[in-house]
């Protein structure tokens, strides 16, 4: 890369951080739009010596008199990099949705003979609704459930399991927990995972992977609650109610129909 690309580069990314500050509205500190941005330019580049005050002012000022059309633009920036897949794969590495972060440790190796776990201890589909404070969703695709469980988690936050055996004796799981949840739950996986549409957006585990749970205490200090292997996994939040965790299905064709099945009615 040439001195020129480079100081275009740099510039580009000053007026964009200041730009994503701008948008938030907040007096310090990175915002999202920041971050994503940042994040995609540092591939590339050192990190940048802080823009002069006066011009940071001014691009402040600028952005504030055209800040929907900018940000309508900002929106089409954001649609194209996602599109493009070594950038969509960056944004994925860190991105989360709804109390969800996915990470990715290369360096992960899980075990060769993982077995989805079944649903312990099993409860009738009102009890644990009433036990969680919400209502389960329960794919069409699926029928309903062969067991359903609640797993009572920390400061009162509630994990409901449904279970079903294929005709080979596996076990299909779905685990639901609320959006609202402040927990993170991260994945280390061999590989990126892949963008599926389920009637919204969704993340598509091909190969077996370890699965930690992390928790928040008190203070808002992370935890690890549990780490186990899993197979193939769907993730998904349709609608925005609950966020979804499918694993047991080995085709992604059947695990989009499995989903499908709940945004288009299910549950």
């Amino acid at each position: 890369m040439s001195g020129r690309q480079e100081e275009e580069l740099r510039r580009l990314r000053e007026e964009l951080r200041a730009y994503g500050r701008s948008l938030d509205g907040s007096p310090g500190g990175e915002t999202m739009a920041e971050r994503v941005l940042a994040r995609i330019l540092a591939e590339e580049l050192p990190a940048p010596e802080p823009a002069p005050r006066p011009r940071v002012r001014a691009i402040r000022h600028w952005t504030r008199t055209r800040r929907r059309s900018l940000l309508a633009a900002l929106c089409g920036l954001l649609t194209v990099l996602v599109l493009t897949p070594p950038v969509r794969a960056t944004v994925s590495d860190w991105f989360g949705f709804h109390g969800v972060q996915v990470r990715h440790d290369p360096s992960a190796a899980p075990s060769p003979d993982a077995r989805v776990p079944g649903c312990a201890a099993p409860v009738r589909l009102e009890e644990a609704a009433r036990r969680a404070g919400f209502t389960p969703v329960v794919p069409e695709a699926l029928g309903p459930p062969d067991t359903v469980s609640v797993t009572a988690l920390p400061h009162g936050r509630t994990l409901i399991s449904l279970c079903w055996r294929d005709t080979a004796g596996r076990t299909i799981r779905l685990d639901q927990f609320p959006g609202r949840l402040d927990f993170t739950f991260t994945k280390t996986v061999r590989e990126q995972p892949e963008w599926l549409d389920v009637g919204g957006q969704g993340l598509w585990f091909p190969r077996p992977h370890v699965l930690t749970f992390w928790m928040l205490d008190a203070e808002g200090r992370r935890f690890t609650r549990e780490e186990r292997t899993a197979g193939p996994t769907l993730l998904w939040s349709p609608a925005g109610r609950v966020t979804l965790r499918l694993e047991g299905v080995q085709s992604r064709v059947r695990a989009r129909e499995i989903a499908m099945s709940v945004t288009n009615g299910g549950g």
